[in-house]
């Protein structure tokens, strides 16, 4: 990975009570993303509805908010309550459950928001609904977490139905928020996004993201694991498929895997899978529909498709149809996840698509993913299914070029001992005294 570490990036926010704020990356952020290519902006242009300029400037205004959140995410450990990002990338308010924390936020150059719940407390009461998924019938295609409203929503096309549901699983209707919906999501299997390729007989999915494992990642109802594909050849690694929605091929000898996205036309070149936060603008590939681009609505959503209830997905307004399945989604130049189904189209209506954080994937499986500079970008699970291993977070061990660090992590360096301020993958130049984006001297 050749990124540098930028200088100070201002961007104006504007705090709940009008005033504009400064939103500086200097103090909080990480490693900063390579400019998006002329394509890309012309595809926020025409989805967003604004100019090339505007779309250029958001995507500077969301990275700098993305890597506030993950530093605010880190101090306010368990007072922390999700962040959202306004309709223009403009403001980015982070919600906490403690008066003690709301100068913190502000010092960063957030607006907060002081709420009940902490997002510990929204994800276990979702994860109640993600275990009694088995009960699910169609009077409920999906729940997940609103951090916005600090509260999980249940979507229901029977409210009768929906509350027996929440019942069953042992949570109080009061808890949660029911909301109508006319959503009929489906997993895009007979489709292609980004690339195509073929599974067993004919059927087709695309592929995610390279990585430097020998394969890519894919959406998991594409294949079952031993499945074989075509174009490139190979098999399913690793698949799980519902619950999950991802899964990895491992291709054979002969096929070169680059770290790009086929944008329709051009490729897009991928440096990183840094998370976006809810509010930002994301792109989406597919060979059916091309390039079309949305925002992040809420992250940590559980679908119920006829094969059953998937969770942990993220939800977008952002389109697709079949032939999409499977497919990249990026943020600038990185990598969030892969299509795994939704309702709506791209020539009218409200598209309501979900994506697998591809995360998720490389740590499950222990991959990972490629990128443009010809490093790759890990994160690694110990428990997770076997599968090939990249670099460990040591925790409090010599610094190493190379290792994976979670926001948090704590190394020493020359004698000094540092924290880790932002999750990334160690790179050369990335010394803690050099980077204090990165590290803190504790």
């Amino acid at each position: 990975m050749t990124r540098r570490i930028a200088a100070a990036v201002a961007v104006v926010v504007v705090s709940a009570a009008g005033v504009a704020v400064a939103l500086t990356s200097s103090a909080t952020a990480g490693p900063p993303t390579q400019p998006a290519d002329s394509a890309m902006i012309a595809a926020m242009a025409r989805d967003f509805g604004i100019t090339t300029d505007q779309a250029r400037d958001r995507l500077v205004r969301e990275d700098a908010a993305s890597r506030t959140e993950g530093d605010l995410k880190a101090k306010l450990g368990p007072a922390y309550a999700g962040a959202w990002l306004n309709g223009d990338a403009s403001q980015l308010t982070v919600a906490a459950t403690s008066d003690s924390q709301i100068q913190t936020i502000r010092n960063a150059g957030a607006t907060p928001k002081l709420v009940k719940n902490n997002l510990g407390t929204l994800d276990a009461l979702k994860t109640k609904l993600d275990n009694n998924a088995r009960k699910v019938t169609k009077a409920v295609p999906g729940w997940y977490v609103d951090v916005q409203n600090n509260t999980v929503v249940v979507l229901t096309r029977d409210t009768a139905g929906a509350k027996q549901f929440v019942k069953s699983a042992g949570v109080n209707e009061a808890d949660v928020r029911f909301e109508q919906s006319v959503e009929d999501p489906k997993p895009y299997i007979d489709v292609v996004g980004g690339n195509a390729y073929y599974i067993g007989s004919g059927s087709r999915c695309s592929v995610g993201f390279s990585v430097t494992n020998g394969g890519f990642v894919t959406a998991g109802h594409c294949g079952t694991q031993g499945a074989s594909t075509t174009q490139p050849s190979g098999s399913f690694a690793g698949s799980s498929f519902p619950g999950n929605d991802y899964a990895w091929v491992r291709v054979s000898a002969g096929n070169t895997m680059k770290p790009e996205v086929n944008r329709y036309p051009g490729t897009v070149q991928v440096n990183g899978s840094t998370e976006a936060a809810v509010g930002a603008s994301v792109c989406r590939s597919g060979s059916t529909t091309g390039w079309h681009c949305g925002t992040i609505q809420q992250k940590n959503a559980s679908v119920s498709y006829q094969e059953g209830t998937v969770t942990g997905l993220t939800r977008t307004n952002a389109c697709a149809e079949p032939g999409d399945s499977g497919g990249s989604w990026l943020a600038g130049d990185q990598a969030q996840g892969v299509t795994s189904g939704g309702s709506g189209t791209c020539s009218g209506g409200t598209p309501v698509m979900y994506f697998q954080p591809v995360n998720e994937i490389l740590q499950a499986y222990g991959l990972t993913l490629m990128t443009s500079g010809g490093g790759g970008t890990t994160t690694t699970n110990p428990t997770g299914p076997t599968g090939p291993t990249g670099p460990t977070n040591p925790g409090n061990t010599t610094w190493k070029q190379g290792t994976a660090y979670a926001a948090g992590a704590t190394v020493t360096y020359n004698g000094a001992n540092y924290r880790c301020l932002q999750g990334h993958t160690a790179q050369p130049g990335w010394e803690p005294p050099s980077v204090p984006a990165l590290w803190q001297r504790v």
